[in-house]
C-alpha cells in the first residue's frame, strides 16, 4: 500500500509566517530610523546653542580687550545685556535680539569677591573690581517648552584699560 502525505495549505502557512517576520523586522527598522531622526534634529539645536554660547564668551573677551572701563564695570551687576555686531566689532546693547529668529542669548557680569588668600569666594570677602565673572545663557523654544544652556567665566582687567 502507498501512503500519500498531503501537503495542502503548508505553502501558505509558511508565506504568511515569513511576511510577519519581514513586517516586524521593517517596522522595527522604521521606528529606529523615526528615533534617530527625532533626536538629531534635536541634537542640532543644542550644537548650535553651544556654539553661540562660545562666540558669546568669545564677544565678551573681546569686549574686554577694546576697553574694560567702557564695556565692562560699566555693566551693572547681575543684570543681563545682549550683543549685536556693528561697525567690525561686538556692542552691548539692551534690545533683545533673537538670533536666527529662535536663540534668545543674554550676558549677564557679576561682581568677584576674594577671601584672606586672593581665592574667589562665593559668599564674604572683598570686591576685586579687575575681575568679573561673565554667563553666557543660550534659551530657545522646542516642542513646547523653552531649552536653556549656560556657560560661565571669569574676565579680568589684564590690559588695565
Amino acid at each position: 500500500m502507498k501512503m500519500h502525505t498531503y501537503k495542502k495549505g503548508f505553502t501558505l502557512i509558511e508565506v504568511v509566517v515569513g511576511s510577519a517576520v519581514c513586517l516586524v523586522v521593517l517596522v522595527g527598522l522604521l521606528s529606529a530610523f523615526t528615533v534617530t531622526l527625532k533626536l538629531s534634529l534635536a541634537n542640532t539645536s543644542k550644537v548650535q546653542a553651544s556654539f553661540l554660547e562660545e562666540e558669546g564668551l568669545e564677544a565678551v573677551r573681546i569686549l574686554r580687550d577694546n576697553g574694560w572701563n567702557t564695556n565692562i564695570a560699566s555693566q551693572s551687576s547681575g543684570v543681563p545685556f545682549y550683543l549685536t555686531f556693528s561697525g567690525g566689532t561686538w556692542q552691548v546693547t539692551t534690545t533683545n535680539i533673537y538670533i536666527d529668529g529662535i536663540f534668545e542669548r543674554k550676558i549677564t557680569l557679576t561682581n568677584v569677591y576674594r577671601g584672606a588668600n586672593q581665592d574667589i569666594v562665593s559668599s564674604g570677602g572683598v570686591l576685586d573690581a579687575k575681575t568679573r565673572k561673565a554667563t553666557v545663557s543660550v534659551a530657545w523654544s522646542s516642542g513646547g517648552a523653552t531649552t536653556t544652556k549656560s556657560i560661565s567665566t571669569y574676565f579680568t582687567n589684564i590690559f588695565n584699560n
